[in-house]
């Protein structure tokens, strides 16, 4: 992969004003596959200037002509899924066929949405004697993460340019090849100059031009709870609109009535997806005091069907975590949690046998964990599952409620009623009840320090939009 030089600003490839490079590690190699310009303030001037510009044509463009665009870089991005998907798995390590399913099939799929609900949005509706209209936003900044490096930027974007809006998109400096392959695409479809625009850098550098910059109207940040405070903070200087898709640590309850064998197994794979990298896990596992023991040994059965090795791998379903930082991390975690009293099940810190290179963890189950303890309460961000034991269903939902987040969760019960009464108690914005499938068309976000705002569907493109009324 050839190393990058260069920033998409203003419908032109254009030197970086911030030189040095960031390299860009495989992380199942730990060798550098590529490397990015380190932007600089410079350099998001520029961006903003561009989409500043761009804004005014853009806005006024037709739903329809807004659709056809985005309709047609599905279509380019699809047609590049194999090249993509490999890039992807290059840059942050998710297996291959995970990166052509989801890494890039999501992606297209939100593309598609868009196009689909601009063909009947309704952006004007009349309320008395006023007409009440939708307009964008204007200039935003896009400020995304590595663990889901096209999807989380395809959330933000396909909803901004639908909403009429101009994008400056700084994407996570760990994974941001793929952004590049989005810039590309955009080009190839004839999206306007200036509409979209990639400045690649540093989060306190490049991310923080754009939270304080006067031109952007809005910054949408997705990434940890911490640094959202930090960009929420700073661009209440403007009192910009802030959505922020933050943290999480979501609970599976599993029910006195669930089939066990089958919610253990629905649990774990979510837990594991994506290598545990995934904001909406669901690393707290809730099972009933009486079927503690029985549980253990069904999660014991069920991890041993995912193999960890290269993400290249035709039999890998986990593959090494994202960087060395997360490495330290989820070790650490691990290693603090049986300090604390809690028991490896599964797994360990230890490295997995025959991979003494690369970013590979363990995937792990620990038992005996605390409702409050450390691994229990903070977003580990990696394979890691902790399985609590509850004797109420209202003691089930008071540890489900019990942390700071409220992303995610999941219910398990063989009376979908009863699943559906325990999820509706459940103090986070986005249940699965009883294997409920993921659907793009659906609000997106979290409660308390998960975040604001919401993204994909209706709901994410109204996040792009400001009400105004109009007295007839």
């Amino acid at each position: 992969m050839q190393d990058k030089t260069t920033f998409f600003i203003d419908g032109q490839w254009v030197p970086a004003e911030g030189r040095a490079p960031i390299p860009v590690i495989d992380p199942a190699t730990e060798e550098q596959v590529s490397s990015v310009p380190a932007g600089a303030e410079e350099d998001v001037d520029r961006a903003v200037a561009a989409a500043r510009r761009a804004f005014a044509a853009w806005s006024v463009t037709t739903p329809q002509a807004r659709a056809e665009l985005l309709s047609a870089a599905a279509d380019a991005l699809e047609a590049r899924t194999d090249e993509v998907a490999l890039l992807i798995s290059s840059e942050m390590g998710t297996p291959l066929s995970f990166s052509k399913a989801v890494q890039v099939g999501n992606p297209v799929r939100v593309l598609r949405s868009y196009a689909q609900i601009l063909a009947d949005y309704a952006f004007e509706q009349q309320i008395a004697n006023s007409l009440v209209v939708k307009e964008p936003i204007g200039v935003v900044g896009a400020i995304t993460p590595w663990n889901y490096p096209l999807h989380q930027v395809v959330a933000k974007v396909a909803a901004a340019l639908a909403a009429g809006c101009t994008v400056v998109l700084k994407p996570s400096e760990v994974a941001p090849l793929s952004a590049y392959a989005l810039a590309e695409v955009f080009d190839q479809v004839g999206l306007p100059a200036g509409v979209f625009n990639l400045v690649t850098g540093l989060g306190p550098v490049v991310g923080e031009a754009l939270a304080v910059h006067p031109d952007v109207d809005m910054v949408s940040f997705t990434g940890s709870t911490q640094a959202g405070k930090r960009v929420m903070a700073a661009a209440a200087g403007t009192v910009k609109k802030v959505s922020l898709e933050l943290g999480g640590k979501s609970a599976f309850v599993v029910l006195d009535d669930a089939d066990l064998g089958k919610a253990v197994k629905v649990g774990l794979a979510n837990c594991f997806i994506n290598g545990g990298q995934t904001c909406t896990a669901w690393t707290r596992m809730l099972v009933p005091a009486a079927q503690y023991d029985e549980a253990l040994e069904l999660i014991t059965a069920a991890a041993a069907k995912y193999p960890v090795g290269a993400p290249l791998d035709e039999g890998t379903r986990i593959g090494p975590l994202a960087n060395a930082n997360q490495y330290k991390k989820v070790v650490g975690y691990i290693q603090e949690a049986v300090a604390e009293g809690a028991t490896v099940v599964v797994g360990g810190p230890e490295r997995p046998e025959g991979l003494e290179k690369g970013y590979y963890v363990k995937p792990t189950v620990l038992g005996g964990v605390v409702p409050g303890s450390k691994v229990e309460q903070e977003e580990v961000f990696g394979p890691v599952l902790a399985v609590i034991p509850y004797e109420t269903e209202q003691e089930a939902i008071d540890i489900a409620n019990g942390t700071p987040y409220g992303l995610a969760g999941g219910v398990f019960s063989g009376d979908q009623e009863r699943a559906v009464a325990v999820a509706r108690r459940m103090r986070t914005g986005m249940v699965d009840v009883n294997g409920g499938r993921f659907n793009p068309l659906a609000p997106f976000g979290g409660y308390k320090q998960s975040g604001n705002g919401r993204e994909l569907g209706e709901y994410g493109l109204e996040e792009f939009l400001e009400v105004k009324s109009l007295q007839l």
